[in-house]
């Protein structure tokens, strides 16, 4: 069986989406079209993937229409989540719940994609290791 999965983001401005996730260590792998507005992008980050379409895109395959809240989070583990915070800070990105040390041993903040979909940057705590299969 294939080992490949990913989640699709419905993005309402594919480009700006996929420059946000850019800024978080993503490169894009496939785009269609090729050329000129983006209707979908695949992104890489090592072994992960994301995709990022329009959220039009769930409508016209499948009849399902994006509702106005969030689609989904998204838990991106970075080497030091202040040290990126602060750099996002110094940007547009709207920081949703600012680092703190969790129970479960790792250091999280939450911050808003382009469309207000959550995004969790985690970093194991200081002198914790990260929780079994991570």
């Amino acid at each position: 069986m294939p080992e490949r999965a990913f989640p699709v983001v419905y993005a309402r401005d594919v480009e700006r989406s996929v420059r946000f996730y850019q800024r978080l260590g993503f490169q894009t792998h496939f785009r269609l079209p090729p050329q000129g507005d983006a209707g979908y992008v695949g992104l890489r980050r090592g072994s992960y993937e994301l995709a990022v379409t329009t959220i039009h895109s769930p409508e016209q395959l499948i009849g399902v229409q994006v509702g106005s809240g969030p689609c989904f989070e998204m838990f991106v583990y970075v080497d030091n989540v202040d040290e990126i915070l602060a750099r996002l800070r110094d940007g547009d990105v709207r920081v949703l719940k600012a680092p703190e040390d969790m129970f479960w041993g790792e250091r999280v903040a939450w911050i808003a994609d382009r469309d207000g979909n959550p995004v969790a940057l985690a970093t194991a705590a200081a002198g914790s290791a990260q929780p079994a299969g991570s």
